[in-house]
């Protein structure tokens, strides 16, 4: 198939999914390595600005304001006009406040520019996975997903690795020049290609509203109970990445004595090869699950987490330097079993023409819920109880939240139940 195809007189050219899917992918890697960046120079951050746990822990939350304040807003455009256009302002906003990170004089304009980060990456992240939902069908969109979310890894072990080699050797703020310029270059790479149309696929053919353009027609997706169930145990898993990727290179360096360049190496380096390898694992498996039972996807969300919670725990109550490293890269692996089918899960259970704004409403709840808050509470906690390592013991707590709540999908799924069916038991039983 070739990768570009003509549209009509216009002179128009659509791309293949498989280009579009590469193209995408290869843009999410950035987006991650913007992102990721930040947990690398935060102990030189630190040291800077003269920072405890707690305020270097608002930086992320900053970022979070401006990326899941925005999302519902994009995903609702998303939903109803260009998404090209969309993704390139997202792209373009979201390298300006990398770029300008490096350049703040004082802690206040940092925060600032990190919600730029947050306002450019909603759109993309938003918008992108909607894009891909319609252009594959049911049996390859779960793989299409995965590899999409590879870059998630892949994005964060750059960020990790270059950005703590970059500010040891050149500072930390040339490490988010270094990041953001590449995205201030691909910003309108989509531009001269055709839309994707929008889908109207229904798997259930329970339609959630015949007024789309309400916007409470958005948050009434909460309405169907397995989106819900999926939401939230992703809150709750995303709570515990949140801390985990930005306390994770401090913890190694501040409580099990590794070098600041050596932590942020060997965290990026785990997260690359545990990512990258667990990711497509675990989308292989989801979908020769999936084929077998209807609940398949959501039995490796539950697996994925359920697996984590020891293993996190082992990481930090080891004292052993070489236990403590292997239970952390465990850790990562588990918990990326579940990239993709939490996301494939997100666009399925809802109508065809609702998935930007699913993409976008998942968005907002799991980082309002989520990630928003649990560096900061991290840093708190161990600025009150002593040290980082009291302050991250809540993370497996939080994780045997998302096990139930992920548990409690599968057995729905399992029953059964359509994917985006959102009528009761007795009007199922009336039936």
């Amino acid at each position: 198939m070739a990768a570009i195809q003509r549209e009509g007189a216009t002179g128009a050219r659509a791309l293949s999914p498989l280009a579009l899917l590469a193209i995408l992918g290869g843009l999410n890697l950035f987006n991650y390595f913007d992102r990721y960046i930040l947990a690398a120079v935060l102990p030189y951050i630190q040291s800077d600005f003269r920072l405890g746990y707690g305020d270097a822990g608002r930086i992320n939350t900053a970022f979070m304001i401006g990326y899941f304040v925005t999302s519902p807003l994009f995903g609702y455009f998303g939903d109803r006009g260009s998404r090209k256009w969309l993704i390139a302002i997202g792209i373009l906003v979201w390298s300006a406040g990398t770029v300008l990170s490096g350049f703040a004089p004082m802690f206040a304009l940092l925060i600032l520019f990190r919600v730029f980060v947050g306002v450019g990456e909603a759109s993309y992240a938003s918008i992108s996975p909607s894009l891909i939902g319609d252009s594959y069908d049911a049996k390859r969109r779960n793989m299409a997903m995965t590899i999409f979310y590879i870059a998630i890894p892949i994005g964060a072990a750059l960020g990790n690795i270059l950005g703590g080699a970059i500010a040891a050797h050149a500072g930390w703020r040339s490490a988010f020049f270094w990041a953001g310029a590449p995205g201030l270059a691909l910003a309108f790479c989509l531009l001269p290609f055709k839309d994707v149309p929008h889908s109207h696929e229904s798997l259930a053919g329970v339609p959630l509203s015949r007024d789309r353009s309400a916007i409470s027609s958005v948050f009434r997706l909460f309405r169907l109970p397995n989106y819900t169930l999926t939401i939230a145990g992703y809150a709750a898993y995303t709570f515990v990445v949140g801390a985990f990727a930005v306390w994770g290179p401090s913890y190694l360096h501040k409580v099990d004595g590794l070098g600041e360049e050596a932590a942020a190496t060997f965290f990026g380096v785990v997260l690359v090869v545990c990512g990258l390898v667990s990711t497509l694992v675990g989308g292989l498996v989801a979908s020769a699950w999936q084929r077998k039972t209807p609940g398949g996807y959501a039995l490796m969300l539950t697996l994925s987490v359920a697996l984590a919670v020891p293993a996190s725990l082992v990481a930090f109550f080891s004292r052993n330097l070489v236990l403590s490293m292997a239970a952390f890269g465990l850790s990562m692996f588990f918990l990326f079993l579940s990239t993709g089918p939490v996301n494939t899960l997100i666009v399925e259970t809802v109508p065809g023409e609702f998935r930007a704004s699913a993409m976008a409403l998942s968005i907002f709840a799991i980082h309002l819920f989520g990630d928003m808050w649990s560096p900061e509470i991290v840093g708190r906690i161990s600025d009150r109880y002593g040290g980082l390592q009291e302050g991250v013991l809540v993370l497996p707590v939080v994780l045997a939240l998302a096990t139930i709540a992920w548990g409690a999908l599968a057995a729905r799924m399992r029953r059964g139940i359509p994917v985006n069916d959102a009528r009761g038991p007795r009007e199922r039983r009336a039936r």
